[in-house]
C-alpha cells in the first residue's frame, strides 16, 4: 500500500453558500483561495497525490470542475503553478492533484504536510467533452504523468459507468517503479466492464503486464471506430504515434482528444506562455481534438 497521511474535515454546506462563493470567485478571478492539505499519498519516488479542501465554505461549495481542467496552486512566498485535476467531479468538497517533484515549486510542495495551507484558484481550461462521450465506447491512452488528468475522466466514467459502452485504458511507463495509482489499477483490472492494459518499456522480475510502448497493444485491439471516442495524454513525443494508431483503427479526427497540459502558466491567457500559433492553451484548451491540434502551428 502507498504511504498516506490524512486529516479529518467537516461536511459540505448548502446551495445558498455555493451561490455566495460564486459571487466571490467572479469578483476577483486572480485571487487564490486558501486550501488545506487533507491527504498525501506517495505514488512513486517522484510523484505524490495531494488531496485539498478549500477552507472557505462558500468557495468550497461553489467549486466545480470537469475532467481535463486544471487549477493554479500557490505556495505563499514561493510561487504558483498550473496542475491538472486528478479527481472526479463527483468527489465533492475535495480536489486531488498528482504532483511530480521537478523544480523549486514542486519540491516545496512535496515537503509540505497534512494540515498546511496553499492557495488555489480556478478551475480553468476547456475539458474533455464528457457529455458528448456518453453512449460511446471510450479508448484512453496515457503515458507517465499523463495518467493524472485522465484519471479525472476515468473516475467520472466509473461513477456513471452505465452511461458508456466499452472502456479501454492503456497506460505505459518506463519501468514498474514509475507506475502510478497501483491500487486503483488493481481495482480496474478486476472489473469486467473495464479493459485495462498496463505496459512498461523495461520490466523487472515482479512485472506481470505487457512489455513495450503504449502503441503495442493496438495490434490486437478490437475497436468499433464509428462509436469510439479516444483521449490521449502523456509526453509530447507520444501523441503523434498514438494518434496514428487510433486513425488506423478508423477513429475520426474529431473523436480523438488530447491534453496539452504541459504548456500552461497563468491559466487566463494573459502571460502568453502557452500560446501555440493563434491559440492559448489555457483558455482554448488544454483539451483539443486532433483536427484542432493538427491545425495549430507548432502543436504536433
Amino acid at each position: 500500500m502507498p504511504d498516506m497521511q490524512t486529516v479529518t474535515v467537516a461536511p459540505l454546506a448548502d446551495d445558498a453558500t455555493a451561490q455566495a462563493g460564486n459571487a466571490l470567485m467572479m469578483a476577483n478571478p486572480y485571487r487564490p483561495w486558501p486550501a488545506r492539505i487533507t491527504s498525501i499519498t506517495q505514488l512513486t519516488e517522484t510523484e505524490k497525490l495531494f488531496e485539498f479542501r478549500l477552507v472557505d465554505e462558500r468557495i468550497r461549495n461553489a467549486f466545480h470542475h470537469a475532467p481535463g481542467q486544471f487549477v493554479e496552486v500557490s505556495i505563499f512566498g514561493v510561487g504558483e503553478a498550473p496542475i491538472s485535476i486528478s479527481s472526479s467531479p463527483s468527489k465533492g468538497g475535495f480536489i486531488e492533484l498528482c504532483v511530480r517533484r521537478a523544480g523549486e515549486f514542486t519540491q516545496r510542495l512535496h515537503e509540505m504536510q497534512c494540515g498546511e495551507i496553499v492557495g488555489i484558484r480556478g478551475p480553468y481550461g476547456r475539458p474533455f467533452p464528457y457529455e458528448d462521450m456518453k453512449g460511446h465506447d471510450i479508448l484512453l491512452v496515457a503515458g507517465g504523468l499523463g495518467i493524472a488528468p485522465l484519471r479525472s475522466l476515468i473516475n467520472n466514467i466509473h461513477d456513471e459507468r452505465s452511461e458508456f459502452g466499452n472502456v479501454t485504458i492503456i497506460y505505459g511507463s518506463k519501468n514498474p517503479s514509475e507506475v502510478m495509482f497501483r491500487d486503483q489499477f488493481e481495482m480496474w483490472r478486476h472489473r469486467k466492464d473495464f479493459n485495462l492494459i498496463l505496459t512498461v518499456d523495461t520490466p523487472d522480475d515482479t512485472w506481470d503486464g505487457e512489455v513495450g510502448l503504449v502503441t503495442a497493444p493496438f495490434a490486437t485491439l478490437d475497436v468499433n471506430a464509428e462509436n469510439t471516442f479516444g483521449a490521449v495524454c502523456g509526453p509530447p513525443v507520444m501523441y503523434r504515434f498514438v494518434v496514428e494508431e487510433m486513425r488506423k483503427k478508423g477513429i475520426s479526427y474529431d473523436h480523438i482528444y488530447m491534453s496539452f497540459e504541459r504548456h500552461m502558466k497563468c491559466g487566463m491567457g494573459k502571460c502568453g506562455h502557452c500560446q501555440i500559433g493563434h491559440q492559448y492553451c489555457c483558455i482554448d484548451g488544454p483539451v483539443f481534438n486532433y483536427w484542432e491540434a493538427k491545425n495549430i502551428q507548432g502543436s504536433m
